[in-house]
């Protein structure tokens, strides 16, 4: 059963998603949800997929690791210093 799902995301983003489900003939929604499943699944190394996720989409996740001890404000505290000298 499909579900109505609201996502606010960037809106260039949002334009590049587009551009790019309509270049390989997908709905946006068919490509989310394949990326979707494959993050359900890798754990699983269920292979079911029937869609394979495009590096453009791939390249969505940032990939980035935040230490759990940082002090995020010390570190805003010390950007808005940069940013206001």
């Amino acid at each position: 059963m499909d579900t109505k799902l609201t996502l606010k995301l960037d809106k260039f983003v949002i334009e590049q998603a587009k551009e790019y489900a309509s270049s390989q003939k997908r709905s946006l929604s068919r490509i989310i949800e394949s990326y979707l499943r494959t993050l359900i699944n890798r754990d699983k190394n269920d292979d079911e997929s029937d869609l394979e996720i495009s590096p453009f989409v791939k390249s969505m996740a940032t990939g980035v690791n935040i230490p759990s001890d940082l002090d995020y404000k010390s570190e805003i505290l010390n950007h808005l210093i940069e940013k206001h000298k």
